[in-house]
């Protein structure tokens, strides 16, 4: 590492997305000085920016697990927030739609799965409830989850980044870190950039996303083993032209590495469908057009009225996970210095969905983390 070190810091939080911009309001508004550096131009850019806006209720999670437990929390928290702030929502429910007797036969393990994580207001459908609700609809049987929602995303990242501020937090952009070494009394990282320097912070906070494994296996002085591999799995969008038929979310029962593909709306009422699932092995946000015909019949098993050519091509995310194609699905993995054992280092690796509606909480974990170990 070079020698241009300008000056030590209390906090660094690696990562301007929802996660890492909560995570420096929680420390800022906790006391801690707070520099959040990006390799972007702004906030959210990435994972944060490229998802489906869902406030989910926390339906689908083991019992248990960090992803359940963070995201009923965060939930309440985020739907409490965005009142308090004046973010843009719309608490419109959710219908989890079977399309078989096989499928419908699944619904009450979800139900029941549901209600072990705390989800409120789960209620079994028939199908001409749920016609009653959705006439476009076509289902055996439904699953209503009035606890969902939809956010604007950006104006939420935005409340938060002012709150931060107005906390004494301060943002840098442009600002990538490339790679780091643990020390004595905290950890000295590499910024690049077009005003490269090397900082000294007594905590930092690996909040990267899709490059948080690839950051953390720059890090001198971490363990290899704790450093997990990173795999991607890219979600296809595609919109629909005209307004949405349905004024509620329709999930399909979910299919393996992913909730399948469903129709979500945005605050304006368009609908858009996805994501899909496409592993991939380097980061691309292209969308293939070859990809619509599956979406076609996907989206037809439970609205036969979509007319062909009505889908373009959206957006894509990328999913960080933790686990290849074909594995079991991991949990969000936070790691402080109890599990490491490297003073001064917090790590977060695959922080995806549930991740936008989970980051209140999130946060607070961290803080907790970040308060014990300072």
């Amino acid at each position: 590492m070079s020698d241009n070190l300008l000056e030590k810091l209390d906090c660094v939080v690696v990562g301007a997305g929802v996660i890492g911009i909560a995570i420096a309001r929680a420390l800022a508004q906790a006391g801690r000085e707070v520099v959040v550096l990006d390799a972007a131009e702004g906030i959210g850019t990435g994972t944060s920016s490229r998802n489906s806006e869902v406030i989910h209720a926390g339906i689908y999670y083991p019992h248990g697990s960090l992803m359940a437990r963070l995201c009923v929390d965060g939930r309440r928290q985020l739907y409490a927030y965005c009142q308090e702030r004046g973010v843009p929502y719309n608490n419109c429910g959710k219908l989890i739609v079977a399309t078989t007797e096989e499928e419908a036969s699944r619904l009450d393990a979800i139900r029941l799965r549901a209600q072990a994580n705390g989800v409120e207001g789960m209620r079994m459908m028939s199908a001409a409830e749920a016609r009653e609700l959705e006439p476009n609809l076509l289902c055996t049987a439904a699953l209503f989850s009035e606890t969902t929602g939809i956010l604007d995303s950006h104006a939420f990242m935005l409340a938060l980044q002012g709150d931060a501020e107005a906390a004494g937090a301060a943002f840098v952009f442009n600002s990538p870190v490339k790679c780091g070494q643990t020390v004595q009394g905290g950890v000295q990282i590499e910024v690049g950039g077009t005003d490269p320097m090397r900082l000294e912070c007594r905590l930092l906070i690996n909040s990267a996303g899709l490059q948080a494994p690839q950051l953390a296996g720059a890090i001198r002085g971490l363990p290899k083993a704790f450093v997990p591999q990173a795999h991607y799995a890219k979600g296809n969008y595609f919109t629909l032209e005209g307004r949405s038929p349905f004024s509620r979310l329709i999930y399909p029962v979910p299919v393996a590495g992913g909730l399948g593909v469903h129709l979500t709306i945005d605050l304006g009422g368009q609908a858009r469908f996805g994501p899909d699932v496409e592993w991939i092995d380097e980061i691309d946000y292209s969308v293939d057009l070859r990809r619509a015909d599956s979406f076609y019949a996907a989206v037809r098993r439970y609205w036969p009225g979509l007319k062909d050519k009505a889908l373009s091509p959206g957006y894509a995310g990328i999913r960080p996970k933790l686990t290849p194609h074909g594995a079991p699905a991991s949990d969000f993995l936070i790691q402080g210095p109890e599990a490491h054992g490297v003073p001064g280092l917090i790590n977060l690796f695959g922080i995806e969905s549930p991740g936008l509606t989970s980051s209140l909480a999130v946060a607070n974990l961290v803080k907790s983390l970040a308060l014990a170990s300072l």
